[in-house]
């Protein structure tokens, strides 16, 4: 057990603490005095001893009714009280005793005797402190909000709080340890993202310091769920188990989701119409007009009011947008045929070239995210591309393939850099910014690819990123859900953005 404990040693006498004080000068004890009775009450109101060491015979307040008092008191009923007495009698010990003396020492002190009975007391009130703190402990936990787990080495349940079990949705009544381990357990249900961390904690090794998520994938009457899970390791002499804690980021996650996709497409939309507007405007300024024609000047006027006209209706988007962000209903999402068209003028827009490979059998069916989540989603990956290009004019090619009757692959390759292992293991973590290990730039917060692989996991999807092998470059594969087929679309200007 960990600290000192602290004995309060009351007598009137200067030479009874001193023979006790030189009794119990060890390591193990902080000792504190009190003269009389009405000090001893205000010391051990003050220090909370482990156990007071109380004579009896004092004048005005004696030890029996020092110890009467003691015990009435609503934080010192309990505190152990060893009465010291040169009263060797029967009803003096009776009267201690029914003061609420839990043992005696007599005068003259045996060295020996004291310090056995100390040392008892002492450790047998310091397990019940520590029982009582560990009860209180377990309340605390048993009311909390957040999900508490204890696993051994072989990752099994041994201990799970209330909100543990329904956040995992754990059979009832619960029986621990439960025949499955933990993650066998969480894989029927969640989705463990980033795979590569919770594979290294599987096989034991050391966790990356990044947060892991248990993802339950949103259905077409529920949103998606989101549990992020931290793991501290614990020590004993004879095991090491592992404390987890679950805490649901749901409502954080679709808040911090829906703010990006939401800056993703305010971006996009208004880049390229102030491009147009600012071009033209520098052609018609002072130092410029005067070197071309007439009919140069027309030109860029038209262009000049075309990107102005634009600009003014992506605004006007915006606004209406931002008028009515939580009325949107839920539906099916973009439509494969035009998936092309909108890798095409995110391309165009970011100035960058992208080659678009498809062939859709099924090109009447519907993505499960919408119009606004793809046009953020390429974006991110197509802006990244051009990012990390050595002179940011990369050659890009997007190839699409439904893989199956419920599953598109949409994979994003490029010519620019390859990334270190740490980069590749690391890059859907929230915050993570590859770009500084080789321009010393942090131009943004780093949320960008962790969002595009949040709106991939929520709908049920996956991602994949990995070195190219033929030369420089990257391939990013999603791996998207499609709607049921026959689905009835929503309006994409009702469609939340998912």
């Amino acid at each position: 057990m960990q600290g000192k404990s602290i004995i309060l040693i009351v007598d009137d006498a200067d030479s009874g603490r001193e023979t006790l004080s030189s009794l119990l000068t060890t390591p193990d004890y902080e000792l504190a005095y009190a003269r009389n009775g009405p000090e001893a009450l205000a010391q051990a109101e003050a220090l909370m001893p482990d156990l007071v060491l109380l004579d009896v015979m004092m004048p005005g307040m004696t030890g029996f009714d020092v110890c009467r008092r003691l015990r009435v008191h609503p934080l010192l009923k309990e505190v152990p009280i060893i009465l010291v007495t040169a009263l060797d009698d029967r009803p003096s010990r009776l009267e201690g005793l029914d003061a609420g003396a839990d043992d005696f020492v007599t005068k003259p002190i045996d060295r020996a005797e004291l310090r056995v009975r100390v040392r008892t007391v002492t450790r047998l009130n310091r397990y019940q402190r520590l029982l009582k703190e560990r009860e209180r402990f377990v309340w605390v936990v048993e009311q909390a909000s957040d999900g508490y787990l204890v696993l051994d080495q072989a990752h099994a349940i041994l201990y799970a709080n209330r909100a543990a079990q329904v956040m995992l949705d754990l059979p009832e009544p619960l029986s621990l340890p439960l025949a499955d381990s933990f993650f066998a357990l969480v894989a029927r249900r969640f989705r463990c993202e980033p795979e590569r961390q919770w594979q290294a904690w599987l096989a034991n090794e050391e966790q990356a310091s990044q947060r892991l998520y248990l993802i339950w994938p949103e259905t077409a009457t529920a949103p998606a769920i989101w549990l992020e899970v931290t793991v501290r390791r614990q020590f004993s002499n004879t095991e090491v188990n592992q404390l987890v804690h679950l805490r649901d980021v749901s409502v954080e996650r679709s808040t911090q989701r829906d703010t990006w996709t939401f800056h993703s497409m305010v971006m996009h939309k208004l880049n390229t119409p102030l491009q147009t507007v600012l071009g033209s405007l520098e052609m018609l300024s002072p130092g410029t007009i005067q070197t071309i024609s007439q009919e140069e000047v027309s030109i860029m006027a038209e262009f000049a009011y075309a990107g102005v006209h634009r600009l003014s209706k992506t605004i006007a988007d915006i606004l209406k947008y931002l008028s009515v962000p939580f009325i949107a209903r839920r539906g099916e999402g973009l439509q494969l045929a035009q998936l092309p068209a909108l890798i095409q003028q995110i391309g165009a827009d970011l100035g960058i070239n992208v080659q678009v490979l498809h062939e859709f059998a099924l090109a009447d069916r519907r993505l499960k995210l919408s119009h606004r989540a793809l046009e953020a989603l390429l974006w991110e990956l197509l802006e990244n591309s051009r990012k990390f290009h050595p002179t940011q004019l990369p050659q890009v090619e997007v190839s699409l393939a439904v893989l199956r009757a419920d599953q598109l692959q949409l994979r994003v390759m490029d010519n620019g850099i390859n990334l270190n292992p740490e980069q590749i293991l690391r890059v859907w973590s929230p915050y993570y910014q590859g770009e500084r290990y080789f321009t010393g730039e942090r131009p943004g917060i780093g949320l960008g690819l962790s969002m595009v692989a949040a709106l991939v996991w929520e709908v049920g999807g996956d991602c994949r990123f990995r070195n190219r092998e033929d030369g420089p470059g990257v391939i990013v594969d999603l791996f998207l859900p499609l709607a049921e087929p026959g689905a009835t679309p929503a309006d994409d200007a009702e469609l939340i953005s998912y």
